[in-house]
């Protein structure tokens, strides 16, 4: 399995869009990739009556896979809030075999596998299983999205302990303005690059209409892990 493991340093700090947009710049550089939300609670119907949910939907709009949704977001649940209480209350359970089983599959159809987490980091899935537990058993390498806000700098070098804790590799990290007001921004910048000791993939601004397409001229794929361009073909 080849990707990456998006995670963030809080939830609504823009893993979607820079995920979306990280599939988008992957693509226009010749891999095929496939974006995995694998979790995803609350949803809302669409005029068709179809229940969806919004980050499964933008990142599935960023493929060009021939993907169904259920296969981009194959675990959701109706109501917003953390998914182990979503679970709980419409009595199906987080599957981790599922879960993992589901990853390995859309990995087999691609280059490529870009995994949205939950919230931030350590999200809890089961009582004894969270999302850290699943980036770990994913083996990919993580890429933490900042949300530039009052409050990121701990955040962002709590989130980084925590993913190197785990034995991960973090190789990057995209700067997201998500607060249009945020004041000291570029020295915010300059300390979180002497916090996380990883590269920055970018730093995306406030944007009115975040598309895949607006948001990937603003990362870069330059310190991306060393993938290979095409995909190798099946030896029997």
């Amino acid at each position: 399995m080849q990707g990456l493991f998006v995670t963030g340093t809080d939830t609504e700090i823009g893993k979607t869009c820079v995920s979306a947009g990280l599939v988008h710049a992957l693509q226009a550089r010749g891999w095929r990739v496939a974006p995995f939300k694998p979790l995803a609670a609350g949803q809302r119907q669409d005029a068709d009556g179809r229940w969806f949910n919004e980050d499964v939907r933008h990142l599935h709009s960023a493929q060009a896979l021939g993907l169904d949704e259920a296969e981009v977001g194959p675990f959701q649940w109706r109501e917003a809030c953390a998914p182990h209480i979503a679970a709980a209350r419409e009595g199906r359970p987080v599957e981790r075999v599922a879960v993992l089983a589901a990853a390995r599959a859309l990995a087999a159809r691609a280059d490529l596998l870009v995994v949205e987490g939950v919230g931030g980091f350590r999200v809890p899935l089961l009582p004894d299983w969270d999302t850290a537990d699943l980036a770990v058993e994913l083996d990919l390498p993580v890429l933490l999205v900042v949300g530039l806000r009052l409050g990121c700098l701990n955040h962002a070098a709590l989130t980084a302990e925590a993913v190197r804790a785990r034995g991960l590799r973090l190789v990057g990290w995209v700067a997201n303005a998500v607060d249009p007001d945020f004041t000291h921004a570029d020295h915010n910048l300059q300390t979180l690059q002497q916090l996380l000791r990883a590269p920055c993939w970018g730093r995306v601004p406030h944007l009115a209409d975040p598309t895949p397409r607006a948001v990937a001229p603003h990362l870069t794929l330059d310190h991306a892990p060393a993938w290979p361009s095409t995909r190798r073909p099946s030896h029997v």
